[in-house]
């Protein structure tokens, strides 16, 4: 059976994602300020969705031992063919975030479900990532888990694309969240949106603390020419206003890309 989330990320380039342009640099420039303020010693991590590494090498330097793994092949071979040129210990694996039976009960400091979750459309699959996250999460560890807003995403593609201002699309995403590959205006892959208060329930309920709730991009996708068009001075005054307003509710649900940060009590 094909995996249509893999077969996009094998034909797209996320290597390029977080940085190509101010508007997209500004997801992986909020995200690190918040880890270095989170992240407490040195940590054993797990990133189970590391894509390309990006947050993987990063946490690496800044002394973590990081194991890095990913469903989609390609991603694998990227970040090994970074560890040949850099001096970095981390440890590479293809792996299924939805089965993480490699690893034993309470392996890691930190999980970071930055990127499973969201591809997972089924209730029963969603579930299995997060019950298999916190299996291998230790006691007072850090569940990191990266969702996308339902009541962002069609506004944001319909302005991307007009062929997407369809009401059937609306009413599927507003009463589903739920975008499958063969769906008739799939515009992605198979997707699922959730919302800050459904993701804040569903820790709560995984008997999580949540000690961080943030929007990583809050409105910027929505001004990516303005915010591509800023010297480098304003561009880090723009970070640092976004940074001040990122955990706004109003902001979490107007994000393309949001982190719910708890511990496991």
């Amino acid at each position: 059976m094909i995996n249509h989330v893999v077969e996009t990320y094998e034909n797209y380039r996320e290597e390029d994602r977080l940085t190509t342009n101010n508007a997209r640099k500004i997801e992986f420039i909020t995200t690190k300020k918040i880890f270095d303020e989170v992240f407490k010693n040195e940590m054993k991590i797990l990133d189970c969705a590391a894509g390309t590494g990006e947050y993987a090498f990063y946490l690496s330097e800044k002394g973590h031992e990081v194991t890095a793994t990913d469903l989609t092949p390609r991603h694998i071979e990227i970040m090994n063919q970074k560890l040949k040129e850099k001096k970095h210990k981390i440890n590479t694996a293809v792996l299924d975030a939805t089965d993480m039976s490699v690893f034993g009960d309470e392996s890691f400091d930190i999980v970071l479900n930055m990127g499973p979750f969201y591809h997972l459309i089924t209730e029963s699959k969603r579930l299995k990532c997060i019950s298999e996250s916190l299996r291998v999460l230790k006691k007072g560890g850090l569940l990191v888990t990266a969702y996308i807003p339902r009541y962002s995403v069609f506004q944001y593609v319909a302005l991307s694309d007009k062929k997407y201002l369809d009401m059937n699309l609306a009413d599927q995403l507003i009463d589903t969240g739920v975008l499958r590959h063969d769906d008739a205006n799939c515009f992605w892959t198979d997707t699922y949106y959730s919302n800050p208060d459904e993701m804040e329930t569903l820790y709560q309920e995984h008997n999580l603390e949540i000690i961080e709730h943030f929007a990583q991009d809050g409105i910027t996708p929505f001004l990516k020419e303005k915010v591509d068009a800023l010297n480098p001075t304003e561009f880090e005054m723009w970070c640092d206003y976004h940074y001040r307003i990122c955990r706004e509710k109003s902001i979490l649900g107007a994000s393309n890309h949001v982190i719910i940060i708890g511990r496991k009590r």
